[in-house]
């Protein structure tokens, strides 16, 4: 496929297995939120009360996501230098950049 990025074939990894378990229940919390929002649009909730609750899931995601993107970093990509592939750092600079 021409012009896709070749995907690697690493897999997510953390530093202990209860890491695995707090994401995992961040996730379903923030699933619950949306959940809740979308409950509030069904119910005509007022606008304001809605747009609380859409901030508060896009901070909890872009609190998960600071913290999958540090354990990438300490992890795949500290490995990675270490081997010498510095592409490594023009990975995780693309990830910064979208991140923001």
């Amino acid at each position: 496929m021409k012009g896709r990025r070749k995907k690697n074939n690493h897999k997510i990894k953390f530093q202990n297995p209860e890491d695995k378990k707090k994401i995992l229940k961040r996730l379903s919390v923030i699933e619950g939120q949306i959940r809740g929002i979308s409950g509030m649009v069904n119910e005509n909730r007022y606008c304001s009360d809605i747009l609380i609750q859409i901030s508060s899931a896009e901070s909890a995601l872009r609190s998960l996501s600071n913290n999958i993107l540090e354990n990438h970093m300490r992890t795949c990509i500290a490995e990675e230098i270490k081997k010498g592939n510095n592409e490594a750092i023009d990975e995780i600079m693309k990830i910064i950049k979208r991140n923001k």
